[in-house]
């Protein structure tokens, strides 16, 4: 069904720096169509200077909801009315409803990331998870696994980042989780006893596809590898980790589930998941060739 926009258009979209990576547009525009909504989804690239004029402008402009991404997740939490408790115990927004001039900040990462792991029949709990990284999506992914009962090793370039995510996933749980700093010793340790490891950190995305976060010596078949890196579809990580016997996840499952729980915050609606996975996938094959 085509959809001509005009004057009573509802406008989405996506904020970050970069996005002309990004599938979400084609994701939601076909999810849009599917239901005969007359929304339209755009991507706004916004630099970190210019976030609070571009949150002002989601007043101004009237723009009924926003996904946000790298590297606004964190601060945009400060510039909106009001936010969810699982936003402000995880401490980062992907996600804004604009009901009448009031901004809704929440966090649909941390259920899409459990959604995916439930479709693919991975039960976290008790389960001992590396996870690299320690910003906005690495701090939702921690606190979904927390929250199931997982074991969390988190790595990261600052240290002082991932202790801070161990304080806050400490107030709220009381499973086991270690912060260390990001290095070759300390992931050999990491991944000795560990059964998953999620890279939540944008190495290994375009442009940059040659990049690992992890040596592939490290690798192995006791692991489930899950990258949230979805452009490539398939990362260097993810690459040498099916090669030594890993079972790996893309990013783009992760993108898909929580772009769905998006869609609902923004329409109320049931999402068409089959279809919003179908149109990121055949936009991604368009970006790569």
């Amino acid at each position: 069904m085509n959809l001509e926009i005009n004057g009573k258009t509802k406008l989405c979209g996506l904020m970050g720096d970069p996005v002309e990576h990004s599938v979400s547009p084609a994701m939601h525009n076909a999810a849009f169509r599917a239901l005969g909504l007359d929304y339209a989804y755009l991507p706004f690239h916004v630099r970190r200077e210019d976030l609070a004029t571009a949150i002002a402008g989601v007043r101004a402009f009237n723009i009924r909801g926003l996904n946000i991404t790298i590297p606004h997740k964190i601060e945009a939490m400060g510039l909106l009315d009001e936010t969810d408790r699982p936003a402000r115990q995880i401490g980062a927004v992907n996600v804004v409803v604009n009901d009448c001039g009031r901004l809704s900040g929440f966090n649909t990462d941390a259920e899409g990331f459990l959604s995916m792991l439930t479709e693919h029949g991975i039960e976290p709990q008790g389960k001992n998870v590396v996870v690299l990284g320690a910003g906005g999506a690495a701090r939702a992914i921690c606190f979904a696994l927390a929250s199931r009962g997982a074991a969390l090793t988190i790595l990261n370039r600052t240290a002082a980042r991932a202790r801070a995510c161990v304080k806050d996933i400490a107030k709220a749980f009381s499973t086991q989780v270690n912060a260390l700093d990001l290095n070759r010793e300390n992931m050999a340790y990491a991944l000795q006893k560990a059964g998953m490891l999620v890279n939540a950190t944008s190495v290994g995305m375009l442009p940059d596809s040659g990049a690992t976060p992890v040596d592939s010596d490290l690798l192995g078949p006791h692991l489930t590898v899950v990258d949230i890196v979805y452009n490539p579809r398939q990362s260097r990580l993810l690459k040498e980790a099916s090669k030594a016997g890993a079972k790996i996840i893309n990013g783009l499952e992760m993108l898909t589930w929580q772009g769905a729980l998006a869609f609902e915050r923004w329409t109320g609606l049931q999402p068409p998941i089959d279809v919003m996975r179908r149109a990121a996938s055949a936009a991604l094959r368009q970006h790569e060739k």
